[in-house]
């Protein structure tokens, strides 16, 4: 992961946690980090300064209700959808997609 992903990457976590209510510490310890070194890991993975592999990606991902797509995204836009994706139903993301290949055609 690049210093440039890293940062994004820390963006949306910082983003996603402030979304959800919970502090460095609440997050680190409900994605199984030891409650001694949650608020520190956490803060350092929102800095960039350490690296966050895709398995615990995936962990704080499942704990802030956002899909791991998400912390990734470098655009902002496809970071909303992203998310606007990943609370939908089934059935209405079958829908978005349906609409979103018409706007394709049409363009």
């Amino acid at each position: 992961m690049s210093v440039a992903s890293s940062s994004i990457f820390g963006t949306r976590l910082k983003e996603a946690r402030l979304e959800a209510g919970l502090s460095q510490k609440r997050l680190g310890i409900e994605a199984g980090l030891d409650p001694f070194v949650a608020s520190t890991r956490i803060n350092r993975y929102e800095l960039g300064v350490h690296k966050v592999d895709h398995t615990f990606a995936s962990r704080l991902a499942t704990v802030l209700k956002v899909p791991v797509a998400f912390l990734y995204a470098e655009d902002s836009d496809l970071a909303q959808l992203i998310l606007i994706f990943g609370r939908l139903s089934k059935r209405k993301r079958a829908d978005l997609l349906q609409n979103a290949r018409s706007l394709e055609a049409g363009s």
